[in-house]
């Protein structure tokens, strides 16, 4: 059933996916990413493609604008390869936080990003967890969109009393992400009022909802510099919280990210595997989940036609 089933790594994840390989049962395609003297990328596919169905795994984490162009450029070869079919799989899509004009004279890049895809080649998408749900109608495509919010419930699940727990969501903003959390996990939920100051920095005042003497989970979809988490706990611990858990998809740690978590009264950070962290990044009290098996059951319900959103009932 798998021998027209191939799957590459743009080079991001490859961890990823080769945990998505492992549990498809099929070994991880060949190609090579090197680069000119004058600094151009150079994508060769190094296997037969022609009339197979192709996913490439690749999440837009830094080095972004290289790996943004990787990709462009294998979804390219591989559609003048003969693939019959070719799926983008990006577990972490980082320009959908660019999802509206809010400034003058901006663009629009995660609808950008959408357009190159389908120009590159990619006949549909796979992603996770995008920052805004209306993202998707960005793509001319069709878009499967995955959720790590099961994984890290099931976690917590077995971990907590969640009587005793509040789900706390880190602005307005992202209340309804957190909702779709405390909802499986059958809790109430508080919001943190919060100011953006700059894309670094943050002002929070007072705690929306009853935490007092409550473990909390904080729930977002990415971590990226940490400020927002470090500000949030701040104001948690002022409004006389127990232990802080804190649960995300995308675990991006830029910046001084690890230094101000490890360092923070944080019980807990649980996040998923779609952004690679490498060895130097990991600390006390970091827990990786992972999405592998996840993203392989919809990669195969893809490649046999089945209904992906199934998955979730």
């Amino acid at each position: 059933m798998n021998d027209d089933l191939k799957v590459f790594s743009g080079g991001s994840n490859t961890p990823l996916a080769k945990e998505i390989c492992d549990h498809i049962d099929i070994p991880l395609s060949r190609l090579t990413i090197s680069r000119f003297s004058n600094d151009n990328l150079f994508v060769q596919i190094k296997e037969s493609v022609r009339e197979k169905d192709v996913f490439v795994v690749q999440s837009l984490t830094e080095p972004a604008s290289d790996h943004i162009m990787g990709l462009m450029m294998i979804l390219d070869a591989l559609r003048s390869a003969s693939a019959r079919r070719i799926t983008a799989v990006i577990p972490y899509y980082s320009y959908a936080r660019s999802d509206k004009k809010d400034a003058p004279r901006i663009s629009i890049t995660g609808r950008l990003i959408a357009d190159l895809l389908k120009t590159a080649g990619a006949d549909r998408v796979l992603t996770m967890d995008l920052h805004a749900d209306s993202v998707h109608g960005f793509f001319s495509m069709p878009v499967d969109h995955l959720t790590a919010v099961p994984t890290i419930c099931d976690y917590f699940t077995q971990k907590l009393d969640l009587s005793q727990v509040v789900v706390v969501a880190t602005d307005a903003g992202g209340a309804k992400r957190a909702g779709r959390f405390a909802k499986r996990l059958n809790t109430s939920m508080a919001i943190i009022d919060k100011r953006r100051v700059s894309d670094s920095e943050v002002k929070q005042g007072l705690v929306v909802g009853d935490v007092k003497d409550k473990d909390v989970i904080v729930f977002d979809d990415e971590i990226s510099t940490g400020g927002t988490l470090v500000t949030t706990v701040n104001t948690l611990e002022q409004a006389g919280v127990r232990d802080i858990y804190v649960g995300a998809t995308h675990p991006v740690l830029c910046g001084n990210a690890v230094e101000n978590l490890s360092q923070s009264p944080i019980t807990e950070i649980v996040v998923s595997n779609t952004v690679h962290i490498p060895e130097e990044k990991h600390f006390n009290g970091l827990r990786v989940l992972s999405t592998a098996f996840l993203f392989a059951q919809a990669i195969q319900r893809i490649h046999t036609g089945e209904s992906v959103s199934a998955l979730f009932k």
